[in-house]
């Protein structure tokens, strides 16, 4: 086990650029900058990506909004552009707002705008949530083509969970420690049966949203937290770094068990998979060995 004394020394050594830890939470791999962070994450996926496309023909991503797309921005870069079997992508969204998929509020947009229009993925194998319709049916909708997509086996499924297994789940934490649309002592952290569900109150804008819950999140075989705050004011990196410090240091909060009070939604992601942090020093100010 790393001491607190060692992390903090290794975080201050800037000639290396990184530094990796391995905790109950997954491994952390801390860099100096965001650049470095998107870096890392472009050699994550891509790695990921051939794996998965040799195993299964297949590889299933799970994308969310925030800064995320914009720290993948590498993977649309060489090598990585040309490198990456793109065909073989499916992807999907942690959460939704809804909006129409023009909106500058709206998690398609960003992602398309950032990512999925400068890559080669077909089209039929981009999985947006249906803003057309009132967020109970979209959530209906969307799980509903979730399932048919486990059924014909484009989606791994956990039985033990009794929800999609997605091969990688990328996301990002809001700065009240919020998770996809899941918000700090919402009723939907306790849910259990539903894959997707609509929140008609969220404490942001917009109100109504659409979300996967946590047993579908925690099945992820591969889950990646991306957060950086180095090019943010100092107030939302210390307010970032407690959050993370919060989560990755545990506090037993239970994922998905409906131990709810207190913990953070950043706290009850406890995947079954490899889980990894890619966090720049900022961020990882309060993480102790």
């Amino acid at each position: 086990m790393v001491s607190r004394f060692a992390l903090s020394f290794a975080l201050a050594l800037v000639f290396s650029g990184t530094f990796g830890m391995s905790t109950a939470k997954g491994m952390v791999d801390v860099h100096d900058t965001e650049e470095e962070v998107a870096e890392a994450v472009a050699e994550y996926v891509a790695n990921l990506s051939s794996k998965f496309a040799q195993e299964r023909a297949i590889f299933t991503v799970v994308v969310a909004g925030g800064t995320l797309i914009h720290t993948l921005r590498k993977l649309v870069e060489e090598p990585y552009s040309k490198s990456v079997d793109w065909w073989k992508w499916e992807v999907f969204w942690v959460d939704e707002r809804m909006v129409p998929l023009t909106d500058k509020d709206s998690n398609y947009k960003l992602a398309y705008d950032g990512f999925l229009s400068k890559v080669p993925i077909p089209p039929t194998n981009i999985h947006a949530v249906n803003v057309t319709l009132p967020a109970a049916a979209a959530a209906e909708a969307y799980q509903t083509l979730i399932k048919t997509l486990v059924d014909n086996k484009t989606i791994d499924f956990s039985s033990s969970s009794g929800s999609p297994r997605f091969d990688l789940m990328l996301l990002g934490m809001g700065p009240d420690g919020h998770v996809a649309s899941l918000f700090p002592g919402h009723p939907l952290l306790k849910e259990k049966q539903r894959w997707v569900a609509a929140i008609e109150d969220s404490p942001f804008p917009p109100k109504e949203r659409v979300t996967f819950t946590l047993p579908v999140i925690n099945s992820a075989v591969n889950f990646a937290f991306v957060i950086t705050a180095s090019d943010l004011p100092e107030w939302v990196q210390a307010m970032l770094a407690e959050k993370v410090g919060k989560a990755v240091n545990g506090s037993g909060c239970g994922g998905g068990s409906g131990e709810v009070e207190g913990c953070l939604p950043v706290e009850m992601v406890k995947p079954g998979g490899e889980m990894r942090w890619f966090l720049d020093k900022s961020t990882a100010a309060k993480i102790e060995g």
